[in-house]
């Protein structure tokens, strides 16, 4: 099999490229590949340090069994030794539940070298009647143009109670799946230090989107997302987008300047 080297990316005279990957999935969710085959793509594309953030164990359809978690812990601590050259991460994709809640319980934080959350309609809220309401509403109409003032206010509130309640590293995809105020959340990550997520396999974010959530002092994270090894690495959209909003690479904080050309390929 070929080797894929990492692709950068040519920015004002200056070359970039992402130096940790921390949103990909695993047959431990609903992923095509196991930890090793995600390290492994991570590692042949020069990528250093590779996060495994399989869905938290709220999602009634492909949430990460409880059980697991303690396996999942023991394989990327057997890993890091395997892999000596490169930083290995235990998080979790959490499901923002409401009322301030995820589904992760505090005493698997220790399990966890993060948390990182977003709103995933295969957690219903929950599973309380209102939860599963406001999932189904949110399923109709994901566009804000169709979701009432109500709704969006809804939303909003919890995902600003979750960043306030919990640890959360990033917000995964936010405006994806449910409408949302992005400049109130955008604040409130500036407030509590989390970082927003802008993820190449769900493109929920317009340039103005980003250019909104800007205006709060807030950072970002690029991400793949990936479900299958062959994505893992994949940032290049999410750079574009960030470039078309005149937002500067120093607030991408997984990004970084490569100071000498390699025999990557770039974009120019």
């Amino acid at each position: 099999m070929a080797t894929i080297r990492q692709v950068e990316i040519m920015i004002n005279g200056k070359r970039y490229s992402l130096n940790a990957d921390m949103h990909t999935h695993t047959t431990f969710s609903h992923g095509l590949g196991s930890i090793e085959d995600n390290v492994l793509a991570a590692r042949n594309r020069n990528i250093h340090t590779i996060a495994i953030t399989d869905h938290g164990p709220g999602h009634y359809g492909y949430g990460i069994r409880r059980r697991d978690i303690p396996k999942m812990r023991r394989e990327i601590n057997r890993l890091s030794v395997k892999y000596p050259d490169m930083e290995i991460l235990l998080g979790v994709e959490a499901n923002i539940l409401g009322r301030g809640k995820i589904d992760i319980k505090r005493s698997e934080y220790r399990l966890f070298d993060f948390i990182c959350a977003g709103y995933h309609y295969g957690a219903l809220g929950g599973g309380t009647p209102a939860g599963v309401l406001n999932a189904a509403g949110n399923y109709m109409r994901s566009k804000p143009e169709k979701a009432s003032k109500a709704m969006i206010k809804k939303n909003t509130k919890a995902i600003v109670d979750a960043l306030l309640h919990n640890p959360i590293k990033f917000l995964t995809h936010p405006g994806d799946k449910a409408p949302v105020d992005l400049l109130e959340i955008a604040v409130v990550c500036a407030k509590v230090g989390t970082y927003i997520e802008l993820n190449t396999l769900h493109a929920s974010l317009t340039s103005e989107d980003i250019k909104t959530m800007a205006l709060a002092d807030v950072k970002f994270i690029v991400s793949s997302d990936a479900h299958s090894p062959d994505r893992v690495g994949d940032f290049l959209s999410a750079v574009n987008l960030l470039i078309e909003a005149g937002i500067s690479m120093d607030r991408v904080v997984n990004v970084t300047e490569t100071p000498e050309p390699s025999d990557s390929n770039s974009i120019g």
